[in-house]
């Protein structure tokens, strides 16, 4: 199967129907398709089709693939969830993660998402599932401030003293 034309189902379908009508209308295959930018066999292919099936052979057809997993309402709602805080949800912390929208989703309209592929999903769409900044739970801010005021500018100094350059 070839790459297929850009356009909406209904322009294709337009051009498709212009073609075999130029075609009729005395249009050489070869003009009509250096016209449309197309192969000639193309243009040979949907004249064809009409010939055999009149005007429904060349209606646009269903689009192949795997159905939307939501409806656009329902993805408006999932994108409108960004200006609340998780907490309004039921979550402990006001982090939104791929994993929570997931679960959200599940709860609210049944239809199950990957994290994994939530996560691609909402970033397409501008929304960016936050990462908490890992901290120690027993840190302490006093020894950090020491340190770096008395034992890292010692260990900068030793440093500096000891670097040799090669020649």
């Amino acid at each position: 199967m070839g790459m297929r034309s850009k356009g909406t189902a209904a322009e294709l379908e337009a051009r498709r129907r212009l073609a075999v009508e130029r075609v009729g209308e005395g249009w050489s295959q070869k003009d009509v398709a250096a016209f449309l930018g197309v192969h000639p066999v193309t243009v040979a292919k949907w004249v064809a089709r009409h010939r055999a099936d009149g005007a429904d052979g060349l209606s646009a057809k269903p689009t192949p693939g795997r159905p939307r997993f939501l409806t656009a309402d329902q993805e408006r709602e999932v994108l409108g969830w960004r200006t609340d805080p998780p907490t309004k949800h039921g979550f402990d912390t006001d982090l939104w993660t791929a994993r929570r929208v997931a679960e959200l989703i599940r709860q609210k309209f049944g239809v199950r998402f990957h994290p994994n592929y939530l996560r691609e999903w909402l970033s397409t769409r501008n929304f960016t599932p936050q990462k908490p900044a890992r901290r120690v739970r027993q840190r302490d801010p006093v020894a950090i401030d020491r340190w770096l005021k008395e034992d890292w500018p010692r260990i900068q100094k030793r440093r500096a003293r000891s670097a040799r350059t090669s020649s």
